[in-house]
């Protein structure tokens, strides 16, 4: 007689990671979705943000203010869809990597700005605190996000996925 142990089911990892890149992608979708929705209906405050950084020409940082919630709203719905996703997750770490740099920046040169992350933005009222290291980690969290989809860019219900039409969750037997 052969005695055997029960079997258990173990989580694989080929299993969880489209799953996991699906949570990424549609978390990373969200936060473009709502910084640039934020930004959209006042693109001057939006440019006066970017020039409180004081890293940019004046004209320029109105000219890019102005341009950037439409940018992040188009990598919003492009990761929505699932569609380009290492591309949008590139552009998307690339853009990070700026915001992670340009805080930084400010705060190691004493700047007392609002990041206009989120909206509004600029200089803070007389005796206002900055909060430069939870901009930061937030920041760092959504790049460890992009850069998940850069690595496993295939998730579930995506229109990559449907272009392709190769399955996304791989078998457990393999």
């Amino acid at each position: 007689m052969t005695v055997t142990a029960p079997s258990t089911r173990v989580v694989h990892w080929p299993a969880v990671r489209p799953w996991l890149g699906t949570a990424a992608r549609l978390g990373l979708a969200a936060v473009w979705l709502l910084a640039g929705a934020s930004k959209v209906d006042d693109l001057a405050a939006s440019g006066r943000a970017v020039n409180a950084y004081q890293v940019l020409p004046y004209d320029v940082a109105t000219v890019v203010g102005a341009a950037l919630p439409f940018v992040e709203l188009a990598l919003g719905v492009l990761l929505l869809l699932g569609l380009a996703t290492r591309l949008t997750a590139g552009i998307s770490a690339a853009l990070l990597v700026v915001f992670i740099t340009g805080i930084a920046s400010a705060w190691a040169r004493g700047l007392a700005i609002d990041c206009g992350c989120f909206g509004s933005g600029g200089q803070l009222a007389e005796g206002q605190a900055p909060s430069y290291l939870p901009e930061i980690l937030r920041d760092l969290g959504f790049l460890v996000m992009a850069g998940f989809l850069l690595i496993w860019p295939r998730t579930p219900v995506s229109v990559d996925g449907w272009l392709t039409g190769e399955p996304v969750v791989e078998d457990e037997d393999e």
